[in-house]
């Protein structure tokens, strides 16, 4: 983490020699929680994006990348007023980012009305898509699309008749969670639910709930640091179901907070690919072996769509588009294979492929089990 700063702060020097672009130097921008709680799911494809415009970097091009972050804590207002600094002062050409939902709801607009581009690798929301914004775009599937891969794994490999549906209320956890509840119940499952409070301790409410509904999985749409909280006690409330949640909880910190003893028969969905062996796409094992090399860990959850989102903007550059405009135009007609998927938009910003995958906690990780239409549980 601390190396991670060091970049950070060296990549925050400088100045801009032509802020509308076209000079010898871009700069990108990278916003999402990079301190807060929920860091833990964003500074993956922190590293994942300097890692993609370092090697662009390396290649000594006639224009280079500089890449500067800004740490919103996943916090809306505090997004919003980084996005004006990096619009006003910093002359950004384009943004990784926001990597939240909520955040995302706020900057995009500003970001829009400023006509520079962006590129979130890792926010979910539905709305984000329908709002027609015209510099907006993600390289994940989006809530529905990660609401029906998660049902179809739940009604399939645990062949629930009764599930029990918990969400924070946050944009990103209900969201996931209604379309959780729409897609089981589609296929024939009885639901009950409940809210907990994003910033409670105590879930001993829900835990009483879960036990009376006596359901055959129960999933939750939130982050990993409520849902570690929340699975802790169900565990030691003697709740012994199939735990389920979504790519907010893809991360150690989900098992550290529910506890090795206790995350048995955890499961986490999500429209990322996690895949340092390249199973499921052999560009993915190298590009694990070049992360490893420079950050001493393997790829996480985003690392590899923080790589895409980086390269979506550097395949831009590199057909000589510098300014946010030109850069937008080839975000729409960009069509590459990717690390993690092909990077491909359709036109109203959305990732044109629709996979979700399914990871299972086992001796304290969560390793791919597989996608959603076929994995299985033993």
């Amino acid at each position: 983490m601390s190396a991670v700063l060091a970049l950070g702060a060296v990549a925050c020097g400088g100045d801009d020699k032509d802020s509308s672009g076209g000079g010898d130097k871009v700069t990108l921008g990278f916003m999402g929680d990079l301190t807060g709680e929920n860091s833990g799911i964003v500074i993956p494809p922190w590293n994942g994006a300097q890692l993609a415009v370092e090697q662009y970097n390396a290649t000594n091009p006639k224009v280079k990348i500089e890449l500067k972050r800004y740490d919103s804590q996943g916090k809306p207002e505090q997004a919003t007023g980084l996005a004006q600094q990096a619009i006003k002062n910093d002359k950004i050409q384009g943004l990784i980012g926001p990597a939240f939902s909520g955040e995302s709801q706020s900057v995009a607009p500003i970001l829009d009305e400023a006509k520079i581009p962006s590129v979130s690798p890792s926010a979910t929301n539905v709305t984000l898509g329908e709002k027609k914004w015209t510099y907006w775009h993600r390289v994940v599937a989006d809530d529905e699309v990660q609401g029906a891969g998660a049902s179809d794994f739940i009604a399939r490999a645990f062949k629930a008749k009764k599930v029990f549906v918990v969400h924070d209320n946050q944009d990103y956890s209900k969201g996931l969670a209604d379309y959780v509840t729409k897609g089981v119940q589609a296929k024939g499952a009885t639901v009950a639910t409940d809210v907990v409070d994003q910033k409670g301790t105590d879930y001993s409410s829900t835990v009483n709930k879960a036990k009376q509904a006596a359901p055959d999985v129960l999933f939750f749409g939130g982050y990993y640091a409520q849902a570690g909280r929340l699975f802790k006690q169900l565990r030691e409330g003697g709740v012994t179901v199939p735990l389920v949640t979504g790519d907010g909880s893809l991360d150690g910190g989900l098992i550290k907070g529910t506890g090795a003893n206790n995350a048995n028969k955890v499961y986490v969905s999500c429209p990322c690919l996690i895949d340092p062996e390249g199973k499921k796409n052999p560009k993915a094992k190298t590009f694990n072996d070049a992360y490893k090399a420079k950050f001493n860990a393997d790829v996480a959850i985003y690392s590899g769509e923080g790589f895409d989102a980086a390269t979506a903007f550097i395949e831009a550059i590199k057909a000589g588009n510098t300014t946010p405009e030109k850069i937008n135009q080839f975000l729409s007609t960009i069509n590459i294979e990717g690390v993690a998927k092909p990077i491909k938009f359709e036109s109203n910003g959305e990732l044109a492929a629709k996979d979700i995958y399914v990871y299972e906690s086992k001796g304290g990780k969560l390793p791919l089990l597989g996608n959603t239409k076929d994995a299985t549980v033993k």
